[in-house]
This record gives C-alpha cells, structure tokens and sequence, in this order.
C-alpha cells in the first residue's frame, strides 16, 4: 500500500514511525512531515492545512489510504473529500468531526443522549456569559467553542477569573473566530485521564488510558500547553474502569453520533475526570492526542496500519489489536520561552546518542533540516519516549535520554509521570 500521513508534530512521527514497520506499507509519505519523519517517510511540502492541495496530490501519486493526524483537516473535510474521489482515510468525516470542533454540539450531545459530563451553559454575548457566570457556585471553566490549538480552555477559581477569561476569548479576540461563541461549565474536581478508542462507525475498540501534564512547569503550575508529557496506562484505569467508560460514555457517544446521522470513524479521544469511581466527560477529541499517541504507538504491538484500516472499511470487530505490557512515558522538550514568545531554529545535537539508548524513541514535533543539522521549528520540539516494566522505569530511562541531548535553548518537565510513581511507591 501506499500510505499518506497527514501532519508535521510529533503525533504524526508516532504515527509514521509506526506504520512504516508494517509489511503492509510499500510507500509512506508525510505532509508536510518534519526532520524527524524524514528518517521513515518522504515529506512533501503540502500544509496540513490545504485540503484540495493533499486530495490532488493522493489522486496523483495513487495512495490507497491516507491518515489524518491533526483536528484542522477533519473539520475542514479533508476525508469527505478524499472519500469523494475513491481514497480511504482513517478519520471521521466533516458532520462528526465536530464533536471536537464545536464543544457546544459536543456538550449538546452529551446532554440530549444522557452521558455523564458537568453542568454548562453556551453564550455568543459577554453579558449574559457573565450573568450565568455570577449564579455559579465554586470554580468555573471557560472555554472558546471553535478549534484554539489545544489553548482555547481557561480553568478560573473565582468570579473575576471568569470574567477576566470571558473578556480574554470575547473582546479581545484571543483565539478569533473560535471565540465567537463561549462555553461555561462548572469546575469538575478529580483525576484527569485521556481514553481513547478505535471506531468503525458502530464498533468501538478499547486503546486504553493515558495521562497528560498540560500545565507548562513542575507541580502542575503555570500555564497550560499542548501537553508536556504523558504516560501510559494510567493506574487510575484499571480493568473495571475501562469497562465501565466502554459502557458508559463511548459506546452511548457512537450510537448518539450514529442516531444523528453523523456516524463516527476514527479514533476517539475523551478527556475525562473522575471522581469517586464515576468518570464524566470533559471534552472529545477526534484525533489521537499529542503527546498521547507516542506513548500509544510506543506500547502497541500488533500492526497500526491495520487497525486503522479496521476503522476506515467497517471491520474492526475482526481486527487484533495487541499492546505491550510495560509503560511508556514521553517528556517533551519545548524552546524557552514556550508557551510564550520562543526562538526558532536553534541547534539540537546528540539525538543519535538519546536513540541509542535501549528502550528510547526520540519522535520530532517541531524541527527542520538546516545546512544538513537539525533545528527547532516550533514551541513544542521534541518528545523523548521510553518503555519500561514501571512508571518509575520507563521515566528513569526517559530522563537519561533527555539528558545525553545538547539543547541549550530548550526546557522540559523533570516531573512527568509524577502521580503514578508516588501510587508505585505506595
């Protein structure tokens, strides 16, 4: 088969790197891929972004599947159109892919098919936003409606936060037009995990759990990213509980999407708190997460491209799926300065020396070839990704990798994992 992956980050060199083991890929492109997918991938020069752009090139070149890695070609349509013209892609289409691109239809949803989430409110005008916001009680979560990059979330402890976060996404315009509407909900206090879910349109397969670390510093402090890290499984997800989330919120969220007429393919990715064994939805995600997935391709052991096929042709109920038993934990290596105002093309030597290291895959989020080194290219730059039998393990092996890299312009988190290692100790 020839195989295009869609995406420059380090979701997308998980992905590659996966697929590119199996027999099945005879050609892999990226696009437009970055230093790192250029190792397993051609990279052509098409933005992620450019949908007619990516379909003309699939048409050109013959590819028989496309992977879309992130969320801005989904809700644009880019699988609609590949289908259109005879091209099978792993993703849902442009109707279902707004269960990430409006949190007002997602939450609506939720609401109208009864699956568990907080209580919300949805607001196009400052003043009335702010009215529901003064009948509240405790903390409150404002968060932009569209597509904001993973930053359109706002967590506020009191009454002026909110109206701060209101005015911020509203009057200021932070985040465009993806702040045109607002959503308010009520702070859900508990354990936050990322699950996720191959689905065909009526079959959901479990992936399994991951925790993220959204915030930029150690401790949880400071503001939030795109993700700093993150490990996998999570202890929080036991047997039980995976069970009961399949029941409960992932299997009732296909057959809502069926009933609407938006039947979902893809992976589904739920944010979720949980509290006092009962999870409830923070939001849905219609792509893996990053850097979720490369903890995910890191532990999965059966053939991806298949399964990801699986979703795309109906057939997943056929599909073997099979995952390592050990933990994998990604620390991301971002430029100073992130989230803020950070340098581009700074110099990053030694990588060859972190992926000798038994255990460890150093995946690309953000860099580029320049006279033949490699640079940043972005905020978020790298994600170090070991195994290992534990938590502690696999974050023992993570940290060394990190430091054998020469980055004297990059920062990242020597805590990621911190709450399963402290259950490990206990």
């Amino acid at each position: 088969m020839k195989v295009l992956v869609v995406g420059s980050g380090g979701r997308e060199h998980a992905l590659c790197w996966a697929i590119a083991k199996s027999p099945k890929c005879d050609k892999l492109y990226a696009a437009p891929g970055n230093a790192g997918i250029a190792d397993v991938a051609e990279c052509v020069k098409i933005k992620a972004e450019d949908v007619d752009g990516l379909v003309k090139f699939a048409k050109s070149e013959k590819i028989d599947f496309v992977v879309v890695g992130p969320e801005a070609p989904l809700v644009n349509g880019l699988v609609d159109k590949l289908e259109s013209v005879g091209i099978k892609a792993f993703g849902p289409s442009k109707k279902a892919a707004q269960l990430e691109g409006s949190k007002a239809f997602m939450k609506d949803l939720l609401a109208k098919y009864n699956i568990p989430t907080a209580e919300y409110g949805v607001f196009d005008e400052p003043d009335a936003a702010k009215e529901y916001i003064m009948k509240m009680e405790g903390g409150v979560v404002v968060k932009a409606d569209g597509l904001a990059a993973g930053k359109g979330v706002i967590v506020c402890h009191n009454k002026n936060e909110a109206f701060a976060a209101i005015d911020h996404i509203m009057i200021e315009r932070a985040f465009g037009a993806a702040g045109d509407e607002v959503l308010i909900e009520e702070f859900m206090p508990g354990e936050e995990v990322s699950f996720f879910a191959l689905v065909d349109g009526t079959t959901a397969v479990a992936m399994g759990s991951a925790q993220d670390h959204k915030a930029v510093h150690e401790g949880d402090v400071g503001p939030n990213t795109g993700g700093m890290g993150a490990y996998s499984p999570t202890p929080v997800v036991d047997t039980a509980m995976q069970k009961k989330i399949m029941a409960e919120i992932i299997q009732p969220t296909i057959e809502a999407m069926a009933a609407e007429g938006a039947p979902y393919k893809g992976v589904l990715f739920a944010g979720l708190m949980i509290k006092d064994g009962e999870p409830k939805v923070l939001e849905y995600n219609v792509r893996f997460g990053d850097p979720e997935c490369q903890v995910l391709m890191a532990r999965m052991n059966s053939d991806v491209l298949e399964a990801l096929r699986a979703c795309a042709e109906g057939n997943l109920k056929d599909a073997k799926i099979t995952w390592k038993k050990s933990t994998a934990l990604v620390v991301v290596m971002a430029a100073d300065g992130y989230p803020g105002k950070y340098a581009k093309g700074t110099l990053i030597n030694n990588l060859s020396a972190a992926n000798a290291i038994k255990g460890v895959e150093v995946f690309h989020a953000g860099t580029k070839f320049k006279d033949k080194k490699v640079v940043s290219n972005g905020g978020r730059v790298l994600g170090v990704t070991a195994i290992g039998k534990t938590v502690k393990e696999a974050q023992d092996i993570a940290y060394q990798a990190v430091d054998a890299i020469e980055w004297p312009d990059g920062f990242c988190r020597r805590d990621i994992g911190w709450r399963a290692v402290e259950r490990e100790k206990a």
